[in-house]
């Protein structure tokens, strides 16, 4: 599946990110947000408008491509729907795009594992700590936490929902993935709080006995979840999809769609136009 052999050991759930990670379309638009530093990481932050704000926060947990214009448009989309939106760039200007040579192919020198074990020991190190600046500067007493992640953010997800070693509650009340990578057993088996997976039936990180085990494991202990799965498409739908294709268009937006209402929902969020009552 990768450039390079990809480890198989059995604790892999979903393995991590391959060479079907650095496939996929970069969309067009003009993304809203602003940048800014935090824990000396570049952040990039969604605000909501003042009339649409519910006062709750979502982390967002990048993919391999990190700051590019798909996912500041998603972070965009999320504070339309009234959350305060913090993404982190754990891969420090460096990701995966700047390595392609077309939309499909890495380019013939890349040395992927090596990047990747980089990134990863990085970002492992860096996100408790830039979750809690996080959340000291845009955070109050009441506030709600939730978080997304895509692809090589799942793990961080399920961190976050998770109590620390530290001790004391999960940094996030509730979270979501979609095309997870990296993830072992003990990410569905610590969680404490409700998650959300968005998944493509076909998907080369997270297989279908894969995806079955994570969900059978969650419905035995009895933890909340919700498994959102859509058939035709690939690892990288939610993020990178091809727009010109109605279908793919679709699953895209019904993942995005599916993430913010399941959020609403766990979070207590109104919806202020009352949209439920005339369903």
């Amino acid at each position: 599946m990768g450039l390079g052999s990809q480890p198989q050991e059995p604790e892999w759930m979903a393995l991590p990110s391959g060479s079907c990670c650095l496939k996929g379309h970069i969309h067009s638009g003009k993304p809203r947000g602003t940048f800014e530093h935090i824990k000396d990481l570049e952040t990039y932050v969604a605000r909501p408008t003042a009339e649409n704000a519910n006062g709750c926060v979502i982390i967002y947990y990048p993919d391999v491509f990190g700051f590019f214009t798909n996912g500041l448009l998603i972070m965009d989309e999320m504070a339309d729907a009234g959350y305060l939106v913090v993404g982190i760039d754990y891969f420090q200007g460096d990701p995966i795009y700047l390595y392609r040579d077309g939309p499909k192919q890495p380019k013939a020198d890349f040395n992927f594992e090596a990047w990747l074990a980089e990134k990863t020991k990085f970002a492992d190190s860096a996100v408790p700590g830039w979750v809690e600046a996080v959340k000291e500067k845009y955070g109050e007493a009441d506030t709600k936490y939730a978080c997304v992640g895509y692809c090589f953010g799942a793990p961080y997800v399920c961190n976050s929902l998770t109590s620390p070693s530290s001790g004391g509650p999960p940094p996030c009340d509730v979270g979501a993935f979609a095309h997870p990578a990296f993830l072992k057993e003990h990410h569905f088996a610590n969680l404490q709080r409700p998650l959300f997976l968005s998944c493509a039936e076909t998907d080369h990180t997270f297989s279908t006995e894969a995806r079955n085990k994570a969900v059978d494991m969650l419905r035995e202990a009895k933890k909340p979840y919700h498994l959102q799965l859509f058939s035709g498409v690939e690892h990288g739908f939610a993020l990178r999809c091809n727009l010109d294709v109605p279908y793919e268009r679709w699953c895209k937006e019904a993942s995005l769609r599916g993430i913010v209402e399941y959020f609403d929902v766990q979070l207590g969020v109104k919806d202020k136009n009352d949209k439920a009552s005339r369903l």
